[in-house]
């Protein structure tokens, strides 16, 4: 089986990737220094928290520039979470500059409901903004697949639930890399694929076995 390498940029939910990886019993490393993982087959970019404080620790850590050459050099890279939002362009989390190996925008649910929710129905209480929908997006959402889904999904039933933890939405430039998404007060792309790249705002590995399916898919070198 591939060599997997986890990045630890103490940005949390790494324990929980490591741990599912050790049920697959997949071979890892998981190291804060990027020259041990220089020779492994593919690389998990975890993560849970603010985009500006990730951002930074890979750039204090060196693995800013490690997943860039990464990325150049076509191997497989799947991000989860903050992992998955700060390989685009740019957060409006902290205004934050981030990655762009992905073109596109990561933008807070609010921003994007505000589009679709004029202030007027906000004044009147009839906003979704204010009653149905809370921030985080936090539980549990069914996932639908789309625009030919990813190959990391492969034996994965089209809407199984998957745990969500977010505040904050990828909004890629093309819609077409969308391969999976969920519905949250407007639809929310899930999965994102873009060369050899597949990110995942929701985190499989606490996603239960849809989630370790494809988790087993990546670590077994299933292609994206």
């Amino acid at each position: 089986m591939p060599m997997t390498g986890i990045i630890d940029y103490n940005a949390g939910n790494i324990q929980s990737v490591k741990h599912a990886l050790e049920y697959l019993k997949a071979p890892f490393i998981l190291s804060k220094n990027p020259k041990d993982l220089e020779g492994v087959d593919k690389i998990i970019f975890p993560g849970d928290g603010d985009a500006a404080y990730a951002m930074q620790q890979l750039k204090e850590t060196g693995f800013d520039s490690f997943l860039g050459d990464w990325v150049k050099a076509g191997k497989p890279l799947m991000g989860i979470c903050i992992g998955a939002q700060i390989v685009f362009d740019y957060s409006e989390e902290g205004n934050t500059r981030c990655l762009g190996f992905i073109p596109g925008t990561i933008r807070h649910f609010s921003s994007l409901w505000a589009e679709r929710h004029p202030s007027q129905e906000e004044k009147e209480g009839s906003s979704l903004l204010s009653t149905e929908f809370k921030v985080p997006h936090m539980g549990w959402n069914d996932v639908t697949f789309c625009n030919g889904g990813t190959k990391l999904c492969d034996g994965v039933a089209d809407h199984s639930d998957f745990y969500f933890v977010h505040s904050y939405v990828m909004q890629p430039d093309n819609p077409a890399i969308i391969k999976g998404y969920a519905h949250y007060g407007t639809m929310v792309p899930a999965i994102v694929a873009y060369g050899n790249i597949t990110v995942f705002q929701f985190h499989p590995e606490k996603s239960g076995e849809a989630g370790l399916h494809i988790l087993k898919n990546f670590v077994e070198d299933k292609p994206c």
